[in-house]
């Protein structure tokens, strides 16, 4: 049996246990930094050795205490989960270094709950197991709380208390919809499920239906689809830097539940289930892009205007995953780990600016239209930014855009190339006009909230550093676009002739007990 496929999990769990032994002890933050980045160096090292293994297009199925796919816990890594594995680690790097800057000494418990926020995340990715899927959400939910809620006060706690409900009560209807999948279906493992959907009765079509339906229902909102996105733009734009970053990688696991299941479940092979939900997905996805652009063009704050860009890139991965083609998952595939290292960066930059501005406005006085000082670096940042969001050339935002209106299929080439080019438009002006206020001074116009929970003194290098490590990503991804997409491409093929994975799951046998 492969046991790398569980250090992923593993490895950040030691880690959580470490740091509280060592807040427990009273040790100084560089020994509770050293133990955070000794964690980080032993999951780069096991998720580098699980990518290469997937990207050969090998699938590992992991049977935690021995017990048959079909009764017990079970872990698969594929293509798919190797590629979600490395974003996550890319941007917990960069995060982290954030963080160890000085933000950490605010926030009680922070090693500890970053590193449960990586099991869950890893654990939502590898799962071959709904129910477990399920138990990971919660496990990453859970300590998103505490990371949201530390250190705050005021309104931050008012905002983090709605997303606690919120996520709550999704949370609750994804139980639900659980009972009435397992009395329906009688499993709760992706693949069995699969299998089973294929031979269900007429007479248990609807119930299972209204299951999926709900289950579909809350990754949604766990993606921030419309209607449900209304809890994102104010809890990420008044989480700290370093957590809003974190967090953008949790609306790509709704995307990401989303597409394994309709990738298991709703194929060409599964009967009435058949691309069951994708034209609702579809039509639902365009309409979060438009209002996430107009939400971005109208946002008064660079916090804000970020939030609703993570909208924005959720949506169209909606779009790109809902036309379920080779070519559109290929090009969303590539679009979500530039999207998340851009979004992440901009949420960095936003907290190096409102510092800097908040600075400069206590020091100087300064009339409307002048350059205020300290920002060159931060003002290259946000421009390299804001073309790797826009989608423009010659970063990867662009080239992923590119693919994806290529693969449209004919009969939704008109809508879908009008949405994604007339909202890239919105986002453009929404940037340049955010850009405007923050690079010259502008009366009327703070970027800094209502609670005054931001630091005076300037960046500290590696702040900066962290920043220019998330854009340096994007760069990469543009420079090595084509032996990039040939992955996402033999991802999308495996993705979509789902049969090598339901084999290699239902026939992994127990080494000890017997099936």
């Amino acid at each position: 049996m492969n046991h790398l496929v569980i250090l992923p999990i593993l490895i950040p769990l030691l880690g959580a246990a470490l740091s509280l032994f060592i807040e427990h002890r009273r040790y100084g933050p560089k020994v509770q930094r050293t133990v955070a980045w000794a964690s980080i160096a032993a999951l780069a090292v096991a998720v580098a050795l699980l990518f290469a293994q997937t990207s050969q297009g090998q699938i590992s199925a992991y049977l935690l205490g021995d017990w048959p796919a079909r009764l017990g816990i079970a872990l698969v890594a594929d293509g798919l989960a190797g590629w979600m594995l490395g974003t996550t680690l890319l941007l917990a790097i960069a995060c982290l270094l954030y963080a160890c800057t000085g933000w950490d000494r605010r926030a009680p418990h922070f090693h500890a709950l970053f590193q449960f926020q990586l099991v869950g995340l890893n654990g939502a990715f590898l799962t071959g197991d709904i129910f477990n899927l399920f138990v990971f959400f919660e496990v990453m939910l859970i300590a998103s709380y505490g990371l949201l809620l530390s250190g705050g006060r005021g309104l931050r706690m008012r905002i983090g208390l709605h997303y606690v409900v919120f996520n709550v009560t999704a949370s609750t209807l994804f139980l639900i919809a659980l009972g009435m999948l397992y009395a329906t279906l009688g499993s709760l493992n992706l693949a069995e499920i699969s299998q089973r959907i294929v031979e269900l009765p007429p007479s248990h079509l609807k119930l299972a239906k209204a299951a999926l339906g709900l289950l579909l229902l809350v990754f949604c909102s766990k993606a921030a689809l419309l209607p449900m996105y209304l809890w994102l733009p104010e809890s990420y734009a008044r989480a700290p830097a370093a957590v809003a970053a974190l967090f953008v990688i949790m609306t790509k696991v709704g995307l990401y539940s989303v597409l394994r299941v309709s990738s298991l479940w709703f194929d060409a092979d599964a009967g009435a289930m058949s691309g069951y939900g994708s034209d609702w997905l579809l039509w639902a996805g365009i309409a979060t892009l438009v209002v996430a652009a107009l939400g971005a063009l109208a946002a008064t704050r660079m916090s804000v205007l970020v939030a609703y860009l993570v909208v924005v890139s959720a949506a169209t991965l909606f779009i790109a995953f809902a036309l379920g083609n080779a070519g559109t998952i290929s090009a969303g595939l590539y679009y979500l780990p530039h999207s998340t290292f851009v979004a992440a960066a901009l949420f960095l930059i936003a907290d190096l600016m409102r510092r800097r501005r908040l600075q400069a406005d206590r020091r100087h006085a300064h009339e409307p239209g002048t350059v205020l000082p300290g920002k060159t670096i931060p003002g290259l940042l946000y421009l390299l930014a804001a073309v790797a969001v826009a989608g423009l050339p010659p970063m990867a935002g662009f080239l992923a855009k590119a693919a994806l209106l290529q693969a449209v299929p004919a009969a939704h080439t008109g809508v879908v190339w009008g949405v994604v080019l007339g909202t890239s438009l919105l986002v453009i002006m929404g940037l340049v006009r955010t850009g405007i206020r923050l690079f010259w001074h502008v009366h009327g116009d703070d970027d800094a909230p209502p609670e005054a929970d931001v630091a005076e003194a300037p960046a500290r290098p590696f702040e900066t550093a962290a920043a220019c490590l998330l854009l340096g990503y994007a760069v990469l991804m543009s420079v090595f676009a084509a032996p990039l997409m040939r992955q996402t491409d033999a991802i999308a093929d495996q993705l979509l002739a789902p049969d090598r994975y339901l084999q290699d799951v239902r026939g992994t046998t127990p080494q000890v007990r017997q099936p």
